[in-house]
C-alpha cells in the first residue's frame, strides 16, 4: 500500500489520526512515548503494590553496598533500596514538571494571544516584559523565587513554571499572527462575536500544534530544572527521593561509589531524553511540509 493510500486512510479519522499515522512512523518518538508510559504507569500505581518500608527502611548494617541481585542499584547511606526509592522518585519529579508546565499554559498562552491579536501597545508590553525575563538564565531565576518562597514541591512547581512562561508567550504570539488575519476569523467578528469569543473559539484552536510540541518539551526542562535546584539544595530535601534529592545525597560518596550518584542521573537523562524524543515526533508529525 502506497503512502498516499495510507495517508488517505488515516484523514478518515480527522487530523488525530493522521498525526497518529505520522508520529508512530518515527521510531524514536515511538520509543520515547512507551518509556514515558511505562514511567506513568508506574509512578501513577506505585503505591498500591509497593511496599513502603522498601523505599524508607533503613538498615544501618547493609548501607553502601553496590549493585546486586538483591539490589540492583545498591543501598545508599542508610541501607536503602536505592533501586526502589529512583523508582518511587519518579512521582515527584513527573509532577513537578507537569504542573510547572501548567502553571506556564496559564500564564503564557493568554499573554501571546493577547499580543498577537491585539498588537500595538499591548503588544509592545507584553513582549518587552518577556524579553525582560527571558534574559534571566531559567535556573537563576528558580534560585531566586525558591530562595523567597522556600524549598518544597509547590515552589518548585511554581519556579520551574514561570521560568518558562517566556518560551509559551513567543511561540503562541507567533501562531497567532498566522491564523488572526483568516476568513473565520474575520466572519465571527462580522457577526459581532466578543475578542475573548474569537481568540478562545476560533484562534487558539488553530494553534494548537506548535502549543502541544512546546508542553512536551518544557516538560523536560522543568524536570532538568527542579533536579538541579534540588541538588544545590533549594528543593526537596532528602530523604524524600526526588531524584534532585538523591543526587545531592550521593554527592558526598561520589568517590567510593559513584553508583548513588549514576542510577538517580541515568534516570533524569532517560526521562528527559524520552520527553525530548515525543516532542521531536510530534513537531515532525504536525509539520504540514513532512505530510505527504
Amino acid at each position: 500500500m502506497s503512502n498516499t493510500s495510507v495517508s488517505k486512510k488515516y484523514r478518515k479519522h480527522g487530523k488525530a489520526g493522521e498525526i497518529w499515522h505520522h508520529f508512530k512512523r518515527n521510531k524514536g518518538a515511538m520509543i520515547g512515548l512507551v518509556i514515558l508510559i511505562v514511567m506513568f504507569a508506574v509512578a501513577l500505581t506505585i503505591d498500591f503494590w509497593l511496599d513502603q518500608e522498601k523505599v524508607i527502611g533503613q538498615n544501618i548494617m547493609g548501607k553502601l553496598k553496590g549493585p546486586s541481585a538483591e539490589h540492583w542499584f545498591g543501598t545508599d547511606e542508610m541501607g536503602r533500596d536505592l533501586f526502589w526509592r529512583v523508582v518511587y522518585g519518579s512521582r515527584y519529579s513527573l509532577a513537578i514538571g507537569f504542573v510547572a508546565v501548567m502553571v506556564s499554559l496559564v500564564i503564557g498562552v493568554p499573554l501571546g494571544a493577547a499580543a498577537g491579536y491585539y498588537g500595538g501597545k499591548v503588544e509592545t508590553i507584553i513582549m518587552r516584559v518577556t524579553d525582560i525575563f527571558s534574559a534571566i538564565p531559567s535556573i537563576l531565576m528558580g534560585v531566586v523565587i525558591v530562595s523567597i518562597l522556600g524549598g518544597n514541591t509547590i515552589n518548585l512547581m511554581l519556579a520551574g513554571g514561570i521560568s518558562s512562561v517566556p518560551q509559551f508567550v513567543r511561540i503562541t504570539r507567533a501562531a497567532v499572527l498566522t491564523v488572526k488575519n483568516e476568513e473565520y476569523v474575520e466572519a465571527a467578528r462580522a457577526l459581532g462575536k466578543t475578542d475573548p469569543y474569537i481568540v478562545f473559539r476560533h484562534i487558539l484552536p488553530n494553534c494548537l500544534s506548535p502549543i502541544i510540541v512546546q508542553t512536551t518539551l518544557r516538560v523536560a526542562s522543568a524536570i532538568i530544572s527542579a533536579s538541579s535546584l534540588s541538588f544545590l539544595g533549594l528543593g526537596i530535601k532528602p530523604p524524600s527521593p526526588e531524584w534532585g534529592a538523591l543526587l545531592t545525597a550521593g554527592k558526598t560518596y561520589i568517590r567510593g561509589y559513584s553508583y548513588l550518584c549514576l542510577f538517580p542521573g541515568l534516570a533524569i537523562m532517560i526521562t528527559v531524553l524520552a520527553f525530548n524524543m515525543v516532542g521531536d515526533g510530534l513537531r515532525d508529525a504536525m509539520d504540514p511540509k513532512l505530510k505527504h
